[in-house]
């Protein structure tokens, strides 16, 4: 696949990284001359020039390209360049830099296809990695919902249980189920739990904890990773 990606800083420049490590092609615009170089120095396409403006993204060949990752600090310039992706039949999406801002665009830019807020998820990560163990934050989905991987273990009070026995809290939802080493996929009613088992669950912050002791057990943390 081809991808466009505006913004060859922080973000954007390692996002073009593993896009070309998994053999697709990248081709990066950036205004800056620094980052430009730097870019280019490391094998990169670049063109140099303002992101938000159709003839710069012309010259990236925009019309080619599969989707437009708009990924610099400015939301102007993120927002003009989706919304020209867009016009060129691409998929789009957005980098925002605060959080309150996704309601907003996803209010008034429902053409983009994706809003990302970088911060977030790298604050997940950062939450994951502290905390250790069999439960995993996977997305905040609202400033209440999370959803989470859990690993049955030897210690959890529902071993033995089936999927349609469990009891989990009002406020959580089972949305996925894997048996040990196996791809998650939608879960069975009768799928029995058992110690290595994973199951994704959406659940208000409120009764994380009540899930956690559900699943888990006594001394269950969570782990890095996602899905």
């Amino acid at each position: 696949m081809r991808f466009v990606i505006i913004g060859a800083g922080r973000v954007g420049l390692r996002t073009a990284r593993v896009l070309r490590e998994e053999g697709h092609e990248v081709t990066l615009v950036e205004r800056g001359a620094e980052k430009a170089k730097r870019a280019r120095n490391q094998g990169y396409e670049v063109i140099e020039g303002d992101g938000s403006r159709e003839d710069v993204l012309n010259e990236a060949e925009i019309a080619s390209a599969d989707a437009v990752g708009a990924l610099t600090g400015d939301l102007n310039v993120n927002f003009a360049a989706c919304m020209i992706g867009k016009h060129h039949g691409c998929r789009t999406v957005l980098r925002i830099d605060e959080d309150y801002r996704e309601e907003i665009y996803r209010k008034y830019a429902e053409e983009v296809d994706e809003i990302i807020y970088p911060e977030r998820l790298g604050a997940i990560g950062a939450k994951n990695a502290l905390l250790g163990g069999d439960i995993r934050a996977i997305a905040d989905i609202a400033q209440n919902l999370q959803v989470v991987e859990l690993t049955v273990t030897e210690n959890a009070p529902t071993r033995g249980y089936t999927i349609s026995e469990l009891q989990l809290p009002a406020d959580a939802t089972v949305l996925a189920f894997g048996k040990r080493d196996e791809p998650l996929s939608i879960p069975s009613a009768d799928e029995s739990l058992e110690a290595g088992d994973r199951i994704v669950v959406l659940a208000d912050f409120d009764v994380l904890s009540d899930v956690r002791q559900i699943l888990v057990g006594e001394g269950g943390r969570a782990a890095a990773g996602g899905v």
